[in-house]
Protein backbone atom coordinates (compact mmCIF):
# COMPACT_ATOMS: atom_id res chain seq x y z
CA UNK A 1 0.00 0.00 0.00
CA UNK A 2 0.92 3.47 -0.59
CA UNK A 3 0.34 4.67 2.88
CA UNK A 4 3.16 2.31 4.03
CA UNK A 5 5.67 3.83 2.07
CA UNK A 6 8.07 5.84 3.28
CA UNK A 7 8.67 8.52 0.59
CA UNK A 8 11.58 9.99 2.42
CA UNK A 9 13.49 6.45 3.02
CA UNK A 10 13.23 5.77 -0.56
CA UNK A 11 14.80 8.78 -2.11
CA UNK A 12 17.31 7.81 1.36
CA UNK A 13 16.07 10.97 3.23
CA UNK A 14 15.96 10.72 6.99
CA UNK A 15 12.22 10.38 7.56
CA UNK A 16 10.56 12.05 10.64
CA UNK A 17 10.78 15.30 12.05
CA UNK A 18 13.54 15.64 10.48
CA UNK A 19 12.54 15.36 7.21
CA UNK A 20 9.93 17.37 7.03
CA UNK A 21 12.30 20.32 7.71
CA UNK A 22 14.01 19.25 4.47
CA UNK A 23 14.04 22.02 1.52
CA UNK A 24 12.69 21.17 -1.50
CA UNK A 25 16.59 21.71 -3.47
CA UNK A 26 17.70 18.74 -1.31
CA UNK A 27 14.88 16.73 -2.06
CA UNK A 28 15.75 17.46 -5.94
CA UNK A 29 19.39 16.78 -5.46
CA UNK A 30 18.73 13.28 -3.13
CA UNK A 31 16.40 12.37 -6.14
CA UNK A 32 18.84 12.94 -8.87
CA UNK A 33 21.07 10.69 -7.17
CA UNK A 34 19.09 8.48 -6.36
CA UNK A 35 17.83 8.03 -10.37
CA UNK A 36 21.39 7.81 -11.55
CA UNK A 37 21.75 4.42 -9.11
CA UNK A 38 18.14 2.99 -9.74
CA UNK A 39 18.19 3.66 -13.57
CA UNK A 40 17.04 0.49 -15.38
CA UNK A 41 19.70 1.23 -17.91
CA UNK A 42 22.76 0.75 -15.38
CA UNK A 43 20.92 -2.33 -13.87
CA UNK A 44 20.20 -4.33 -17.08
CA UNK A 45 20.56 -7.60 -15.15
CA UNK A 46 18.02 -6.61 -12.06
CA UNK A 47 14.32 -7.85 -12.89
CA UNK A 48 12.96 -5.12 -9.91
CA UNK A 49 14.95 -1.99 -11.72
CA UNK A 50 12.47 -1.11 -13.57
CA UNK A 51 9.76 -1.41 -10.80
CA UNK A 52 12.11 0.14 -8.41
CA UNK A 53 13.03 3.17 -10.36
CA UNK A 54 8.95 3.78 -11.09
CA UNK A 55 8.37 3.71 -7.11
CA UNK A 56 11.17 6.10 -6.79
CA UNK A 57 9.28 8.58 -9.39
CA UNK A 58 6.12 8.55 -7.33
CA UNK A 59 7.95 8.89 -4.24
CA UNK A 60 9.37 12.22 -5.68
CA UNK A 61 6.38 13.80 -6.91
CA UNK A 62 4.97 13.30 -3.63
CA UNK A 63 7.38 14.85 -1.80
CA UNK A 64 7.49 17.64 -4.68
CA UNK A 65 4.08 18.39 -4.38
CA UNK A 66 3.69 20.98 -1.50
CA UNK A 67 0.00 19.10 -0.45
CA UNK A 68 0.66 15.45 -0.96
CA UNK A 69 3.97 16.25 1.60
CA UNK A 70 2.19 17.74 4.35
CA UNK A 71 -0.72 14.79 4.26
CA UNK A 72 2.34 12.57 4.22
CA UNK A 73 4.27 14.35 6.94
CA UNK A 74 0.61 14.27 8.83
CA UNK A 75 0.49 10.86 8.23
CA UNK A 76 3.99 10.34 9.86
CA UNK A 77 3.39 12.12 12.88
CA UNK A 78 0.30 10.35 13.46
CA UNK A 79 2.05 6.91 12.59
CA UNK A 80 4.94 8.19 14.97
CA UNK A 81 1.98 9.20 17.82
CA UNK A 82 0.50 6.09 17.85
CA UNK A 83 3.92 4.44 18.31
CA UNK A 84 4.53 6.18 21.10
CA UNK A 85 1.29 5.74 22.97
CA UNK A 86 1.34 1.88 22.13
CA UNK A 87 4.39 1.89 24.07
CA UNK A 88 3.33 3.78 27.14
CA UNK A 89 0.69 1.72 27.24
CA UNK A 90 2.76 -1.36 27.01
CA UNK A 91 5.11 0.29 29.76
CA UNK A 92 2.05 0.70 31.73
CA UNK A 93 0.91 -2.39 31.69
CA UNK A 94 3.89 -4.15 32.22
CA UNK A 95 4.25 -1.89 35.33
CA UNK A 96 0.64 -2.93 36.27
CA UNK A 97 1.92 -6.79 35.93
CA UNK A 98 5.18 -6.40 37.84
CA UNK A 99 3.42 -4.48 40.57
CA UNK A 100 0.63 -7.66 41.07
CA UNK A 101 2.96 -9.92 40.72
CA UNK A 102 5.35 -8.59 43.41
CA UNK A 103 1.91 -8.01 45.43
CA UNK A 104 1.03 -11.98 44.94
CA UNK A 105 4.35 -13.24 46.22
CA UNK A 106 4.14 -10.74 49.11
CA UNK A 107 1.07 -12.59 49.93
CA UNK A 108 2.42 -15.71 50.04
CA UNK A 109 5.60 -14.55 51.83
CA UNK A 110 4.93 -15.35 55.62
CA UNK A 111 4.87 -12.20 57.56
CA UNK A 112 8.18 -10.74 58.58
CA UNK A 113 7.11 -10.25 62.39
CA UNK A 114 6.15 -13.88 62.88
CA UNK A 115 8.91 -15.15 60.88
CA UNK A 116 11.67 -13.18 63.21
CA UNK A 117 9.51 -14.27 66.18
CA UNK A 118 9.87 -18.40 65.06
CA UNK A 119 13.72 -17.69 64.20
CA UNK A 120 13.77 -16.34 67.89
CA UNK A 121 12.48 -19.46 69.42
CA UNK A 122 14.07 -21.96 67.27
CA UNK A 123 17.52 -20.03 68.94
CA UNK A 124 16.12 -20.16 72.21
CA UNK A 125 14.86 -24.15 72.11
CA UNK A 126 18.42 -24.83 70.61
CA UNK A 127 19.82 -22.80 73.68
CA UNK A 128 18.03 -24.36 76.33
CA UNK A 129 19.08 -28.07 74.71
CA UNK A 130 22.69 -27.35 74.57
CA UNK A 131 22.52 -26.30 78.46
CA UNK A 132 20.37 -29.35 79.36
CA UNK A 133 23.58 -31.76 77.41
CA UNK A 134 25.90 -29.48 79.43
CA UNK A 135 23.94 -29.78 82.95
CA UNK A 136 24.08 -33.78 82.20
CA UNK A 137 27.42 -33.63 81.14
CA UNK A 138 28.49 -32.36 84.71
CA UNK A 139 26.36 -34.03 86.52
CA UNK A 140 27.98 -37.53 85.25
CA UNK A 141 31.25 -36.56 86.35
CA UNK A 142 30.44 -35.40 89.34
CA UNK A 143 28.86 -39.28 89.78
CA UNK A 144 31.64 -40.42 88.55
CA UNK A 145 34.17 -38.71 90.88
CA UNK A 146 32.19 -39.20 93.84
CA UNK A 147 33.40 -42.14 96.35
CA UNK A 148 31.38 -45.38 97.16
CA UNK A 149 31.43 -46.82 100.74
CA UNK A 150 34.44 -49.54 99.69
CA UNK A 151 36.85 -46.62 98.34
CA UNK A 152 35.73 -44.28 101.17
CA UNK A 153 37.19 -47.00 103.36
CA UNK A 154 40.32 -47.13 101.58
CA UNK A 155 40.86 -43.73 100.98
CA UNK A 156 44.10 -43.51 102.66
CA UNK A 157 46.27 -43.72 99.33
CA UNK A 158 48.33 -45.73 97.24
CA UNK A 159 46.62 -48.13 94.22
CA UNK A 160 43.68 -49.70 94.28
CA UNK A 161 42.36 -53.09 92.70
CA UNK A 162 38.67 -54.71 92.99
CA UNK A 163 37.02 -57.02 92.39
CA UNK A 164 33.15 -58.57 92.94
CA UNK A 165 29.97 -56.17 93.16
CA UNK A 166 31.12 -52.91 92.96
CA UNK A 167 29.85 -49.99 95.39
CA UNK A 168 27.36 -50.63 97.99
CA UNK A 169 24.91 -47.97 99.85
CA UNK A 170 25.50 -49.41 102.91
CA UNK A 171 28.53 -52.27 104.32
CA UNK A 172 28.69 -54.45 106.87
CA UNK A 173 31.72 -53.85 108.81
CA UNK A 174 31.45 -57.52 110.29
CA UNK A 175 31.59 -59.16 107.25
CA UNK A 176 34.69 -57.55 106.26
CA UNK A 177 38.24 -58.74 106.53
CA UNK A 178 41.73 -56.77 106.71
CA UNK A 179 44.33 -58.62 105.23
CA UNK A 180 48.10 -57.29 105.22
CA UNK A 181 51.47 -58.67 103.56
CA UNK A 182 55.20 -57.64 103.01
CA UNK A 183 55.93 -55.87 99.54
CA UNK A 184 58.56 -58.61 99.24
CA UNK A 185 58.24 -62.30 97.53
CA UNK A 186 55.40 -63.23 95.75
CA UNK A 187 52.30 -60.24 95.41
CA UNK A 188 48.82 -60.80 95.17
CA UNK A 189 45.91 -59.40 93.37
CA UNK A 190 42.34 -59.23 93.66
CA UNK A 191 42.10 -62.49 91.78
CA UNK A 192 44.21 -64.56 93.98
CA UNK A 193 42.88 -62.59 97.04
CA UNK A 194 39.24 -64.18 95.63
CA UNK A 195 40.50 -67.85 95.42
CA UNK A 196 42.18 -68.11 98.73
CA UNK A 197 39.38 -66.94 100.65
CA UNK A 198 36.48 -68.19 98.55
CA UNK A 199 37.67 -71.77 100.01
CA UNK A 200 35.71 -70.68 103.44
CA UNK A 201 32.98 -68.73 101.70
CA UNK A 202 31.22 -66.27 98.98
CA UNK A 203 33.58 -63.35 98.74
CA UNK A 204 31.19 -60.24 97.75
CA UNK A 205 34.40 -58.46 96.81
CA UNK A 206 38.17 -57.30 97.30
CA UNK A 207 39.80 -53.99 97.26
CA UNK A 208 43.23 -53.57 97.18
CA UNK A 209 45.62 -50.55 98.61
CA UNK A 210 49.10 -50.85 98.11
CA UNK A 211 51.82 -48.83 98.97
CA UNK A 212 55.83 -49.28 98.08
CA UNK A 213 56.44 -51.46 101.19
CA UNK A 214 53.57 -52.54 102.67
CA UNK A 215 50.03 -54.05 100.74
CA UNK A 216 46.59 -54.80 102.52
CA UNK A 217 43.15 -55.53 101.09
CA UNK A 218 39.90 -55.31 102.51
CA UNK A 219 38.05 -58.39 101.79
CA UNK A 220 34.23 -58.02 101.98
CA UNK A 221 32.46 -61.48 102.56
CA UNK A 222 28.52 -62.57 102.44
CA UNK A 223 28.74 -63.61 105.98
CA UNK A 224 29.56 -63.80 109.45
CA UNK A 225 30.06 -67.41 109.11
CA UNK A 226 32.74 -66.92 106.24
CA UNK A 227 34.94 -64.66 107.95
CA UNK A 228 35.14 -66.27 111.28
CA UNK A 229 35.96 -69.45 109.13
CA UNK A 230 39.06 -67.33 106.91
CA UNK A 231 40.56 -65.86 110.40
CA UNK A 232 43.40 -68.27 111.13
CA UNK A 233 43.25 -70.55 108.36
CA UNK A 234 44.14 -68.08 104.85
CA UNK A 235 48.37 -67.83 105.27
CA UNK A 236 48.68 -67.42 101.19
CA UNK A 237 52.32 -67.85 100.31
CA UNK A 238 55.42 -68.92 102.29
CA UNK A 239 57.67 -66.75 100.78
CA UNK A 240 55.38 -63.80 102.02
CA UNK A 241 52.60 -64.63 104.34
CA UNK A 242 49.49 -63.11 104.91
CA UNK A 243 48.08 -61.51 107.75
CA UNK A 244 44.34 -61.64 108.04
CA UNK A 245 42.03 -60.20 110.98
CA UNK A 246 38.57 -58.87 110.93
CA UNK A 247 38.41 -55.20 110.52
CA UNK A 248 35.96 -54.64 113.12
CA UNK A 249 37.17 -56.98 116.65
CA UNK A 250 34.51 -58.98 117.96
CA UNK A 251 33.79 -60.94 121.03
CA UNK A 252 35.75 -63.97 121.84
CA UNK A 253 36.08 -66.16 120.02
CA UNK A 254 38.06 -63.70 118.15
CA UNK A 255 39.75 -61.76 121.07
CA UNK A 256 43.35 -61.79 120.92
CA UNK A 257 45.29 -62.60 123.99
CA UNK A 258 47.10 -59.65 125.69
CA UNK A 259 50.46 -57.76 124.02
CA UNK A 260 52.25 -59.59 127.01
CA UNK A 261 51.24 -63.26 126.25
CA UNK A 262 51.99 -62.68 121.85
CA UNK A 263 55.69 -61.74 123.14
CA UNK A 264 56.17 -65.41 124.48
CA UNK A 265 55.13 -67.41 121.43
CA UNK A 266 57.60 -70.42 119.73
CA UNK A 267 60.01 -69.36 117.40
CA UNK A 268 58.54 -72.01 114.66
CA UNK A 269 55.59 -69.11 114.31
CA UNK A 270 52.30 -67.57 116.18
CA UNK A 271 49.09 -69.09 116.48
CA UNK A 272 47.04 -66.81 114.26
CA UNK A 273 43.85 -68.09 115.63
CA UNK A 274 44.87 -65.50 118.53
CA UNK A 275 45.85 -62.60 116.21
CA UNK A 276 42.59 -61.18 116.17
CA UNK A 277 41.68 -58.59 118.45
CA UNK A 278 42.24 -55.22 119.72
CA UNK A 279 46.05 -55.40 120.11
CA UNK A 280 46.69 -57.03 116.92
CA UNK A 281 47.77 -53.41 115.11
CA UNK A 282 50.83 -53.02 117.71
CA UNK A 283 52.35 -56.88 117.06
CA UNK A 284 51.30 -57.20 113.16
CA UNK A 285 55.04 -56.15 111.67
CA UNK A 286 56.54 -58.27 114.64
CA UNK A 287 54.67 -61.51 113.45
CA UNK A 288 55.51 -60.88 110.10
CA UNK A 289 59.17 -60.65 110.38
CA UNK A 290 58.61 -64.14 112.25
CA UNK A 291 56.83 -65.81 109.81
CA UNK A 292 59.13 -64.39 106.74
CA UNK A 293 62.35 -66.27 108.93
CA UNK A 294 60.49 -69.33 109.26
CA UNK A 295 59.81 -69.60 105.77
CA UNK A 296 63.51 -69.54 104.96
CA UNK A 297 64.57 -71.73 107.77
CA UNK A 298 62.18 -74.27 105.70
CA UNK A 299 63.99 -72.96 102.59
Amino acid sequence: MDSDVDHYDVLGLPSGEEGAKLSEKEISKAYRLKALELHPDKRPDDRNAHANFQRLKTSYEVLKDEKARKLFDDLLRVKRDKIRRQSQHDSKRRKMMSDLEERERASFEPDPRKKAQDEEERIARKLKEEIAKIRAMHANKASATTPSPMKKETAAGGDKESTGGGSRSSLDKEKVLKVTWEKIGVDYTAQQLTELFGQFGEVEDVVIKSSRKKGSALVVMTSKDAVAAACGNVLGDLSNPLLVVPLVPSNPPYASPPFSSASKEEPNGPAFTNLVGAGYKSFEDAVLEKMRKAAQRQK
